[in-house]
């Protein structure tokens, strides 16, 4: 540099000329003498390492290259912290920080130190804290389970308090920067975000029989009636009336009819019998399918209200008749508990009704939702359902009067959100479970509450020991599920570019304990992964087995009488799992909206009721605390077992060099998918050609076997190039040189993404100055919409101060030999990773494959051809869905062959990106 400064000099007038009158250095200037050339290497010399070492940090300190300046301190989200774009800078810092590393747990040391923090008098006072009190979305008992787990995450992620509570309405500044910026954070956050759905509250309702005179003779108690035994029962009775959330309001009058489960079947039955529905009252019995399902069938048929009971035939042997009491006296069901719940169809869409597909703002447009009823319903005891049963079977004819008023607005609900960053941002695994119950909520979701509850302790225990995940880690906590899955879909329907972009899975948690038997559901990418977790955990009451020989537990209240029908269709729910015992994901979950719409792998799992287990009491007042401790989980080991299983799924999918998704199992599973469609498809003589679709999905398994070599050298070496040992074990040690290893890893992982950046979601581009008052109430002035316009079409936001792109960011210039260099990885590092990375790309996106643009017949709202719920279950999930129902539901050869078309493009697609 020195030499050519040199040359460049301002060089006297004085020239001479050739004879081409082509100007020409005098000879005394063509070159400097040698004392002159040593004396400018000297001062240049010397000139330079002023600037690298004092001019130059002076300069980058200043706010206009990055580093932050003062601002208000309710500006942007609470530590939302700006990150270095140039690789160098980034390595600086990386290499700067791995020069004093504390040991911290790493790899199974880390799972086990997890693994001692679950106990189970903690998980009791978690669910006593969340299940004292109703706490119905979008009510004040709701808004304080918001603010208590958001409380959780500050306290034990260690996020410094903020000036001001860090809740934001959905869409604002704020609210979009803080998941947004999620990839930029070095530090753990936490915040709420408020969305606006329509929601429902009950009104006035009544059920009466109407004399052909028109004289009321019978009028139901619609209420349940609490026992002065369950304490919190008996305080709140009243609280949260018996109702069907999102039902229409109005009343409606005609004669009963009853319709068993209220099936597809059964009401293709009654039509064959000749029985008219039109402007009849449907009475069904809870069981089968979605209720919202039940309402929709009947309407479809010229019903005009419809009534939902509990059966006792669907207790299994835990009843009266088998001598058991009813509770809160014994474990059999008390008579007059009421289960409330949505009658949205939730198989057509799912979330708020009136912004399907989008965001539901505030100030959001909205439609009239076309997945919600158009007549009423109600849901009733068995007591209620017994006499009108009796009515109906003693040959009389006669009117029922049903009334069902509701107030209906747009009501706000709380999503809580809390981050740990790791290693690889762009790479986050997510977990959640929903807050909000109908009542109490005990079970649904406190169980799965308290579960959440005591991993988030043991987070907060590993940070503390300063242990890092290599992937970011996001916990949430949604709302309103109970109305239909509303928080989660509402906010994956807000950031779906960013899901797209970052999320490798999402590990779901509901009702964590609700009797004996351990079941999951997910993808057939996690199905080893879930039983190998579950078969390292031991069995919450048995100590010689794992939690996975819990799979085929069942209760201990067993009896001679038991319904035959509800047993078979108890029998024929679980022939829906695969080789390996796992339940395919339909939409009973949380989980919907990751794997339906952006189709991120996904599971969720807990312990479910048998037909000999103590009666759970769903989404009735007897769903307390007081039932748990007593019936469902006495000790609370199953919820210790639960949170231990859930901790270890997220460490490991977090920490796992290689992200452990099975290929093979899903192209194997697909292939016993076809299987059953053939075989439906001939017993319906339906003529359709497979063979392609049959093709592709060969090629998938080969394609499959190739990258599962793949995984394994990859994975091999690298944990070489990190210095992991050779017999593959993990460390038994805490190993400084490894996080050392690691960090510089972190410090490559970050040139190598700077290098896709231009190709990704644009995270570097322009950034809007937000003003404080935008930035907390969320408001945006006319001269920001078109930033915050850009931002949520490309999910581009980072922390709202000034920011530079990789390339306008200035380099620090090297010292040349012998001055120390910053410490690089290794070659052999940078080569492995860059590997893995690659192969971790190929399995994360695997199942987003399926995903079809144009989505389902009828419901395009589900996107995923290979799972959604069924369409008229609702609930469980139906494998290869498109393909299925036009040979099950639609009986259409034309449709048959245009479903196996997308599905075999779909299959060869994801086979040529895994080969790539």
């Amino acid at each position: 540099m020195a030499d050519k400064q040199a040359l460049r000099l301002p060089l006297p007038e004085k020239t001479v000329h050739r004879a081409d009158d082509q100007p020409l250095l005098h000879a005394r200037h063509r070159r400097p003498p040698p004392v002159v050339f040593l004396r400018l290497l000297f001062f240049g010399t010397a000139a330079w390492m002023f600037t690298t070492h004092l001019l130059w940090p002076l300069i980058l300190s200043y706010p206009i290259f990055g580093t932050p300046s003062p601002q208000h301190p309710c500006s942007c989200p609470n530590q939302v912290h700006q990150v270095l774009n140039a690789p160098d800078c980034a390595a600086m810092q990386a290499v700067a920080s791995a020069l004093d590393i504390p040991e911290v747990p790493i790899g199974r040391l880390a799972e086990n130190f997890l693994l001692t923090i679950p106990w189970n008098e903690s998980a009791v006072a978690a669910s006593r804290q969340y299940a004292s009190q109703p706490h119905l979305a979008g009510s004040e008992g709701d808004l304080q389970t918001a603010e208590d787990f958001l409380d959780l995450l500050q306290r034990e992620l260690n996020v410094s308090a903020p000036h001001c509570p860090p809740i934001y309405p959905a869409g604002s500044i704020a609210s979009r920067n803080a998941t947004l910026s999620i990839k930029h954070c070095n530090d753990t956050n936490a915040w709420i975000d408020i969305y606006y759905p329509v929601l429902n509250t009950p009104l006035e309702r009544s059920l009466q029989i109407v004399g052909d005179d028109g004289k009321v003779s019978w009028t139901a108690d619609l209420e349940e009636v609490a026992d002065p035994a369950d304490g919190d029962a008996l305080s709140y009775e009243k609280a949260v009336p018996a109702f069907h959330g999102l039902s229409y309001d109005g009343e409606a009058e005609g004669r009963l009819i009853y319709a068993n489960y209220g099936l597809k079947s059964d009401f293709d039955a009654l039509v064959e019998q000749g029985v008219n529905l039109t402007g009849s009252i449907v009475l069904t019995r809870y069981g089968g399918n979605f209720r919202g399902l039940k309402v929709k069938a009947a309407q479809e048929l010229g019903a005009a209200g419809v009534l939902i009971y509990s059966d006792l035939r669907d207790d299994g042997t835990v009843t009266e008749a088998n001598n058991y009491t009813a509770y809160p006296h014994g474990p059999a069901r008390n008579p007059t508990a009421v289960q409330r719940g949505s009658v949205q169809y939730l198989s057509v869409y799912p979330g708020d009704p009136t912004t399907p597909g989008y965001p539901a703002y505030e100030n959001s447009t909205r439609v009239n939702g076309t997945n919600i009823p158009s007549i009423p319903s109600l849901p009733l005891s068995w007591v209620n359902g017994k006499f009108l049963l009796d009515e109906i079977n003693g040959g009389k004819n006669f009117t029922v009067k049903l009334v069902n008023h509701v107030d209906t607005k747009v009501t706000p609900i709380w999503n809580v959100m809390g981050v740990v960053p790791g290693h690889i941002k762009d790479e986050v695994i997510v977990v959640g479970n929903h807050r909000d119950a109908w009542v109490l909520g005990a079970t649904d979701p406190s169980s799965g509450t308290a579960a959440l509850h005591e991993v988030v302790r043991g987070l907060g225990a590993l940070i503390r020991e300063g242990w890092r995940p290599l992937r970011t880690i996001l916990i949430a906590s949604w709302d309103a599920e109970e109305y239909g899955l509303v928080g989660s879909t509402e906010w994956g329907e807000d950031f779906t570019q960013w899901i797209d972009d970052h999320v490798v899975s999402y590990i779901n948690i509901d009702s964590a304990v609700l009797g004996s038997r351990f079941e999951a559901q997910a993808s057939p990418l996690l199905s080893h992964f879930i039983r190998n977790t579950a078969r390292e955990l031991p069995h919450p009451t048995n100590a010689s087995q794992s939690l996975w020989n819990a799979t085929r537990d069942e209760g201990a209240l067993h009896g001679v009488h038991d319904d035959a029908d509800a047993r078979a269709l108890a029998d024929a729910e679980a022939q829906a799992a695969d080789d390996v015992g796992v339940l395919p994901l339909g939409a009973n979950s949380d989980f919907t909206v990751f794997v339906q719409r952006a189709g991120v792998t996904s599971l969720t799992s807990g312990f479910r009721s048998t037909r000999s287990d103590p009666v759970y009491h769903y989404h009735s007042i007897y769903d307390s605390e007081r039932w748990q401790e007593m019936y469902g989980d006495p000790g609370f080991a199953r919820h210790v077992s639960v949170a231990k299983l859930l901790g270890l799924q997220m460490i490991r999918l977090s920490d796992s060099l290689v992200i452990p998704f099975n290929t093979t199992h899903y192209a194997f599973t697909l292939a016993s998918y076809l299987d059953k469609i053939e075989a439906q498809a001939a017993a319906a003589s339906i003529v359709a050609d497979f063979a392609p679709l049959r093709l592709a999905i060969r090629s998938l398994q080969l394609a499959s076997f190739v990258l599962d070599h793949e995984k394994f050298a990859a994975e091999r070496f690298l944990k070489d190039a990190l210095g992991y040992p050779k017999d593959n074990k993990t460390f038994t040690e805490h190993d400084p040189d490894l996080c050392r290893r690691m960090r510089l890893l972190d410090m490559f992982d970050r040139r190598i993404t700077s290098n896709h950046s231009a190709t990704r979601a644009n995270v570097f581009g322009p950034v809007a100055h937000v003003t404080p008052s935008a930035a907390v109430s969320g408001v945006v002035t006319p001269e920001y919409q078109d930033t915050l316009h850009s931002t949520h079409t490309t999910g581009a936001l980072c922390s709202p101060r000034t920011h530079r792109g990789n390339d306008a960011w200035p380099r620090l210039p090297k010292f040349p030999w012998p001055f120390p260099q910053p410490e690089e990885p290794p070659t052999t590092l940078v080569r492995a990773w860059a590997l893995v990375r690659k192969i971790n790309k190929k399995l994360a996106t695997f199942e987003r494959g399926f995903i079809h643009t144009e989505g389902l017949r009828e419901r395009e709202w589900y996107r995923h051809l290979g799972v959604a719920p069924g369409r008229w279950s609702g609930y469980g999930g139906t494998p290869l869905p498109g393909l299925t129902e036009a040979v099950t539901i639609e009986k259409n050869a034309t449709l048959v062959a245009y479903e196996a078309e997308r599905l075999r493009m779909a299959i060869e697609q994801i086979a040529q990106r895994i080969r790539a």
